[in-house]
């Protein structure tokens, strides 16, 4: 199904401009999603093996989750698990609707496996977006595997109000995810990055987790209690969802080793590392180098070594105690056995599925399987970090 992909189905979506060739893709797989039926029927096809993942309290059946911002609307959320995907993540959502930035947005770096966006955080806004999920679980359309669900900072909201702002999307969806990822590091809206600073950062965690706090103590369902970082019992500040953090790829270590401690005082769940990057590698190629000179953020192949540059990073930092989701260049099992030995507990796919095609999970969980069986290992957790500092094997 790979090959088939790569040599004929790719070739014609790249024909097309790729935003369009997005929308018709996810039109095509909301289609699939209302019936059950089609879901199972790609799931006969894509499946991935079970290899199982426990992190933030919750169960993964494997560790391959969808990127955020590939299915911004929430329009094809029970595809996911038929694709083989052990998670998705949603969004990102903002408090406010927004249309995003004006087209064209989205450019393929073809030549180096890339993708360079600047959508702009388009997204129906946390209300809207509620209703959708909601009318999800009224249909029975749930999927088995978590839900998380990006938040971004409304455009129009000033950097001042910015707490409340994620705040307030955050309650409008605390029903609905398994767990949310705070995003202070796209580079498509004006200033959010600033968020990433430590007075900043702490403010807009500290506003959430308040948040989480209290709907989780009003919330009939049981919470379950997690440990702090330093292994003692945590109280109220910890009770209900996992909160996670996405980074940039353009922060410098420095700049990293401040927002771990903030993290690790506000008991963020983990990392997602890393978002796109604003950098450009070097090339002689004249039509890529046309399109590295397109602003937005870049993904995909020229964001992989980074991004496993941040994810060793945090894992010696915090000695393997903040749980990271790898994301920036994982298409295929290598890759994603890469960031796992360097420190990531799960893996998130976005360049890769536009370049590897809807098989591109299962090719990956399956390589991984393979590559446990030959170091012995059992379980994905063994792996995790074996290669994240000199004396690694």
């Amino acid at each position: 199904m790979q090959w088939i992909y790569r040599r004929v189905v790719r070739p014609l979506l790249f024909e097309q401009d790729p935003e369009s060739a997005h929308h018709r893709a996810l039109t095509a797989l909301s289609w699939a999603s209302q019936n059950r039926i089609w879901v199972e029927a790609l799931a006969s096809l894509f499946e991935s093996p079970v290899l199982p993942v426990r992190m933030f309290g919750l169960d993964f059946p494997n560790p391959v989750g969808l990127a955020a911002g590939m299915d911004k609307y929430a329009t094809a959320l029970p595809v996911w698990e038929g694709l083989g995907f052990g998670f998705a993540e949603l969004g990102g959502v903002t408090w406010l609707p927004q249309e995003g930035n004006p087209s064209p947005r989205l450019f393929r770096a073809v030549e180096s496996e890339g993708l360079i966006n600047r959508m702009g955080l388009n997204n129906p806004g946390a209300e809207a977006f509620a209703a959708r999920l909601a009318g999800w679980r009224a249909r029975g359309r749930w999927p088995d595997h978590p839900v998380g669900i990006n938040l971004g900072k409304s455009k129009d909201t000033p950097l001042a109000q910015a707490p409340g702002d994620y705040s307030q999307s955050f309650e409008a969806l605390w029903v609905h995810g398994d767990f949310f990822v705070i995003n202070v590091s796209s580079p498509n809206t004006p200033n959010l990055r600033d968020l990433q600073l430590p007075e900043a950062l702490d403010e807009v965690i500290a506003a959430v987790q308040e948040s989480n706090a209290r709907l989780a103590s009003t919330n009939p369902a049981p919470v379950k209690k997690q440990k702090s970082r330093s292994g003692k019992a945590a109280e109220d500040a910890i009770r209900g969802k996992p909160i996670l953090v996405k980074i940039s790829p353009d922060l410098s270590l420095e700049a990293l080793d401040d927002l771990l401690r903030i993290a690790s005082a506000r008991n963020i769940a983990g990392i997602v590392a890393a978002n796109t990057t604003i950098a450009r590698p070097e090339t002689e190629i004249a039509g890529l180098a046309r399109v590295y000179a397109e602003t937005g953020g870049l993904s995909g192949r020229p964001v992989t070594a980074r991004s496993t540059e941040l994810i060793r990073h945090i894992h010696r930092q915090s000695g393997g105690k903040m749980p990271v989701i790898g994301v920036g260049g994982v298409f295929n099992s290598a890759d994603a056995w890469e960031k796992i030995t360097a420190g990531a507990s799960l893996l998130q796919v976005y360049t890769g599925l536009v370049y590897e095609g809807p098989g591109v999970a299962c090719e990956i969980v399956r390589g991984l399987r393979d590559r446990l069986n030959e170091h012995g290992m059992k379980q994905l957790s063994e792996a995790v970090g074996i290669h994240a500092t000199p004396t690694g094997v």
